[in-house]
């Protein structure tokens, strides 16, 4: 698109200036390169300046149409620089997810969480995503009549609280609670939408953890509904040990859990949990002595029918 030479008053007379006496800046300006024009700046003032002047003149529709091409274009080189940076940054690895995940910045902080201390209590306001960078969170809800049931058992690399995305002003439904003292990265709401919006790579880190947080409640639902007791159990303690995870090294040693807690996960009672946790012992899937270690062997009760 050519942008055409702007009709001017001047007292009687119609005149049209002529803009390749001007004396032209060493840069051209973004907005005549984009609309490849030639370029009508006079020195050490801008095209839409030069255009706004004529139009104080006369309000001249050739002049008004000149304007309204320059701001089209001005925004139209603002987008273009915006996503050449972006590209850049992209190809050049600058924004790397985990190391975002890892340090504190703007709208992140991170806090050292003592065992036993809440993060979040179900009936909070959610205006923050928390990201474990160390230990272990029990995820807990209390029904009305006060019964309180363990929803998960979270460990590094796990979000928290993504619920507040959404919408402002989410009420928690559960708890999160440290099991054993813990580092935890809060990302405030504002910051973790701009970092999702902007960021691709952030974007698709965080989709792949909710798809496969989606996957594993379809898992759990199934395992309640067709497995027994003592399969479920052996489930759950593989889960701690992080058996089958993806790039992750088995922790045969996980931190100490009670049997209520088992129970409570698996939804049975805590004696049927005793029963076949010394069942394990004897069996030498496991050793159960103020610590827990975990062995690959337990699988054998998953896979026997």
């Amino acid at each position: 698109m050519v942008l055409s030479q702007p009709a001017v008053f001047a007292g009687d007379s119609l005149f049209t200036p002529n803009f390749h006496n001007w004396h032209l800046s060493d840069k051209a300006h973004k907005s005549c390169k984009v609309l490849n024009s030639e370029h009508i700046c006079p020195r050490n003032r801008s095209s839409l300046k030069v255009v706004e002047t004529l139009i104080k003149s006369r309000h001249d529709k050739g002049a008004l149409a000149a304007k309204a091409a320059l701001v089209v274009a001005a925004k139209a080189a603002r987008a273009a620089k915006t996503r050449k940076v972006k590209l850049a940054k992209a190809a050049n690895g600058l924004f790397a997810p985990m190391e975002f995940l890892a340090k504190a910045g703007s709208g992140r902080t991170i806090t050292e969480v003592k065992k036993e201390e809440p993060i979040f209590a179900q009936g909070d306001v959610a205006t923050a995503v928390f990201y474990v960078q160390k230990g272990r969170i029990r995820i807990s809800v209390i029904s009305k009549t006060g019964k309180e049931a363990t929803v998960a058992l979270l460990g590094a690399g796990n979000f928290l609280g993504e619920e507040c995305i959404a919408a402002p002003q989410v009420h928690r439904v559960v708890t999160a609670t440290a099991m054993v003292p813990s580092t935890i990265l809060r990302i405030e709401r504002d910051e973790m939408i701009r970092v999702l919006h902007e960021e691709q790579a952030f974007s698709e880190v965080f989709v792949a953890y909710l798809l496969a947080r989606n996957a594993r409640a379809q898992e759990d639902l199934v395992d309640q509904l067709f497995n027994s007791s003592e399969k479920r159990l052996a489930r759950a303690l593989l889960l701690l040990a992080q058996f089958g995870k993806d790039g992750t090294a088995p922790e045969t040693v996980i931190p100490k859990i009670s049997q209520e807690v088992l129970a409570e996960m698996i939804g049975t009672t805590r004696s049927r949990v005793n029963f076949f946790m010394n069942r394990f012992r004897q069996m030498g899937f496991i050793e159960y002595n103020g610590k827990l270690t975990i062995h690959t062997s337990l699988l054998n009760v998953i896979l026997h029918d």
